[in-house]
């Protein structure tokens, strides 16, 4: 049987984009946090990244989190907006922080820290294969940048011979 939990669901949709400030996940939680009750106001998914980086040692440590950790942090947290709560884990499951330490990790560990359950070879693999696509796409931007640049100086390399040439023909 197949059962995938809420972490490990954002962790195969939100690792495959880079953390950053401007990421769309960042934005778009923060809009979904408004139905959020009177006694947590609301707040944005890094907002609440931060506060449980606070709080709980599995986030600040960056400590493979055991499966259903959401229904861990529902509890503990009766107020806690589900979206917003799923757009946190996504990002901190998908930092790369995260995924090199889950491709060495052996167990998983609760919100306290507490180690839990095994990590299977499956889920080691895939944070590895989601840090290689990463690596892979950066690489390919920087290539993409190198070759523009290059382009750029061959065209003003270009327009410098044609203006000299052209200099050197308008004096007669």
């Amino acid at each position: 049987m197949n059962t995938i939990s809420a972490a490990e669901s954002a962790d195969t949709t939100a690792s495959a984009t880079p953390e950053t400030p401007d990421t769309p996940q960042a934005h778009a939680a923060a809009p979904a946090a408004s139905g959020a009750t009177a006694a947590a106001p609301a707040m944005s998914a890094r907002a609440l990244l931060k506060q449980l980086q606070q709080e709980f040692p599995a986030f600040r440590d960056c400590l493979p989190l055991a499966i259903g950790i959401d229904k861990q942090l529902l509890a503990r947290m009766p107020g806690l907006d589900r979206k917003t709560m799923r757009a946190a884990l996504g990002i901190h499951t998908g930092s790369m922080r995260y995924l090199r330490a889950m491709e060495k990790a052996k167990v998983r560990f609760d919100l306290d820290g507490t180690p839990g359950a095994e990590v299977t070879d499956t889920h080691r693999q895939h944070a590895k294969e989601q840090l290689q696509q990463r690596f892979k796409k950066e690489a390919e931007r920087k290539k993409a940048e190198r070759d523009a640049a290059a382009a750029e100086e061959a065209a003003r390399q270009r327009q410098e011979k044609l203006q000299a040439l052209a200099s050197k023909f308008s004096r007669q």
